[in-house]
């Protein structure tokens, strides 16, 4: 008799194009005022001017921030009279910053 060693059988692995995705994703998350703003964010809505304000930068460049997580499909905004607030569409935001604030500290 002959014994034959078997390959141990992998985990299912998640696609390729997948994890492309995410990757595209994690690259727009990978800057401080994005991460500050969803920071906020998973605690309420505000407005580009309040998101600003609490990053310390100019209006016109949050909202450039918040139209690359928008395309992302991180965010939405919403119209309220003259105001458009912006909140999280992807639950998962959560678990990640919990996993940023348990490494860098804050929560």
């Amino acid at each position: 008799m002959t014994a034959t060693a078997k390959t141990p059988k992998l985990p299912t692995l998640t696609p390729l194009d997948a994890l492309g995705q995410a990757a595209e994703c994690l690259k727009t998350l990978a800057h401080p005022h994005r991460l500050r703003m969803i920071q906020m964010l998973l605690r309420g809505r505000y407005t580009v001017g309040e998101l600003a304000e609490a990053c310390g930068i100019p209006s016109h460049m949050a909202s450039e921030h918040l139209r690359l997580m928008q395309r992302c499909g991180l965010l939405k905004s919403e119209k309220d009279g003259r105001k458009a607030y912006y909140q999280i569409t992807e639950p998962h935001l959560a678990n990640i910053m919990t996993c940023i604030e348990g490494r860098f500290g804050g929560g």
